[in-house]
């Protein structure tokens, strides 16, 4: 069994942190990215994800002076999306220090996109960020893209299924019903997710105290939980998250 790893994302607009719901704009600050990218790998989180999140809405490259500062002040893994739109984008990122590249918006719209990636570099630094939302018409999740705000008619468990056959070595899934809200992740998505591909799933998207991480390595079988509100604004720490889980038998790292 893999270990279940804990992963805080920054959500990074004009260099800064920042968090809203639901993909909206009622957004808070929640400091400088590198900053806390220190004090979470303190607290043991095993991985970062920093999104530019208004890269491919503003038609710009993702930061690259973040990058660096970030790889040159911690030793963890990170992952780095926004504003991905060519392969070319991808080896810049990788250059400037990411571990791993996130795609999203340019992959619906170019799925050879993964596929050239992913024989270029390796599957292990391609990660597919999926937001989802509950259809009613479709009965289905649908793909969201350009942060929320275009609709695709594409089934999300479809649509994963694709990914990894092009070479996507890990899902980054985000509900988009629940994020912000606290609530817990989306329990029923990320395990039908989780059951149709056989590269790793990161659950998104809901969580607001220690129970909802386990219910998504239980209930929900996500490979790993990432959560930005919760451990920005300290609700809870990343060290806190992982004792609750070891006590209730969770294989963590």
């Amino acid at each position: 069994m893999l270990t279940k790893r804990i992963i805080p994302c920054f959500d990074i607009k004009n260099g800064r942190v920042v968090k809203n719901v639901s993909f909206l704009t009622n957004e808070r600050d929640a400091g400088d990215p590198v900053e806390l990218a220190k004090v979470y790998e303190e607290q043991g989180a095993d991985e970062l994800v920093l999104l530019d999140i208004t890269a491919t809405n503003e038609g710009r490259a993702t930061m690259l002076d973040i990058v660096r500062r970030t790889a040159d002040q911690v030793f963890i893994p990170f992952t780095v999306g926004g504003g991905i739109k060519e392969v070319e984008d991808i080896r810049e990122l990788l250059l400037a220090g990411a571990d791993k590249v996130s795609m999203n918006t340019a992959a619906v719209k170019n799925p050879q996109l993964i596929t050239d990636g992913a024989k270029r570099y390796g599957s292990q630094c391609i990660v597919v960020a999926i937001d989802g939302k509950w259809n009613v018409e479709m009965q289905d999740w649908e793909v969201m893209i350009n942060a929320g705000k275009v609709s695709t008619g594409l089934s999300a468990l479809k649509w994963a299924r694709e990914c990894e056959d092009r070479g996507a070595g890990e899902i980054l899934l985000t509900s988009f019903d629940q994020d912000g809200q606290k609530n817990g992740f989306d329990l029923d998505f990320t395990r039908r997710v989780s059951e149709s591909v056989r590269i790793p799933v990161i659950a998104s998207g809901g969580a607001g105290e220690k129970s909802h991480f386990y219910d998504v390595f239980t209930t929900g079988k996500a490979d790993a939980g990432l959560a930005a509100s919760i451990f920005h604004f300290k609700e809870t720490t990343v060290t806190e998250v992982k004792k609750y889980l070891k006590e209730r038998g969770v294989s963590i790292r």
